[in-house]
């Protein structure tokens, strides 16, 4: 029992030294083309919203600061795949600031108004899109939600109103979601097949060059000829060369050497 003590003893006084240091471990978290941290203060409801727009299983309690490190989930959004973490809550020991300041879009879940000024000091080094999610919109009765709503306006805020009880606006909060990351998807086909089920992620403006390098570095050396269907193409089937600039939903045929 005093080895024990004394071991014990020992192992607190490291982690206190870690703390104090700021050298405790951080979990590394592989960033994907879309990202979207969700942030905010405990029990507001995170590991509830992640559980209803990812494929992640977090633990929902009811005590305070439950989620004591980043929990990852990807997110089926318009035929995307966007990566969705639940960071620990503001105000925690278990916060990471890093995460939030490198996330390229801020997904702010809110109970109350006047918790957008207590958590905006946390977010000043943040250059992401914003989006408030105001939770718990079953606990509202009408007036409450118009007034609520016309608030979030008159300060121009991207936002939505949803309940992670009833999935209220869900559907409405992962269109934006989408929306926030100011992508355009481009779906790729193999001449007499299907398009891919699966699109390429790009910026506005990328060209059927992007889209090669995108599949294979050095790929669109190797391309001869290219076909285009979607809202960039004049007709179906149109040929382009590799600076033919694309849009949204675009689908593109490589034919190679």
């Amino acid at each position: 029992l005093a080895n024990l003590k004394t071991r014990y003893i020992k192992l607190k006084e490291k982690n206190e030294s870690q703390k104090k240091s700021g050298k405790s471990k951080k979990i590394g978290i592989k960033k994907e083309d879309m990202q979207a941290v969700i942030v905010g203060k405990t029990n507001n409801g995170k590991s509830s919203l992640l559980g209803i727009l990812t494929n992640a299983e977090p633990e929902i309690a009811n005590y305070e600061f439950t989620t004591k490190f980043p929990i990852v989930g990807m997110s089926k959004i318009s035929g995307t795949q966007i990566q969705i973490i639940e960071n620990p809550a503001i105000g925690s020991e278990f916060y990471n600031k890093g995460l939030t300041n490198s996330a390229d879009t801020l997904l702010i879940l809110i109970n109350s108004l006047k918790e957008i000024e207590e958590i905006n000091p946390f977010l000043e080094k943040s250059n992401a899109k914003k989006i408030i999610v105001f939770n718990k919109s079953d606990k509202l009765n009408i007036e409450e939600k118009r007034k609520t709503e016309a608030t979030l306006k008159s300060k121009k805020y991207n936002f939505t109103i949803i309940s992670t009880k009833t999935g209220e606006n869900i559907e409405e909060l992962k269109e934006k979601i989408f929306q926030s990351f100011d992508k355009i998807r481009v779906y790729t086909k193999e001449p007499g097949k299907e398009k891919s089920p699966r699109p390429i992620i790009l910026s506005p403006e990328s060209s059927v060059e992007n889209v090669a390098e995108k599949i294979l570095k050095g790929f669109s050396k190797n391309v001869i000829e290219t076909k285009i269907w979607g809202p960039s193409s004049k007709f179906a089937g149109q040929k382009v060369g590799l600076k033919h600039k694309l849009m949204d939903l675009d689908v593109v045929e490589f034919k190679t050497r």
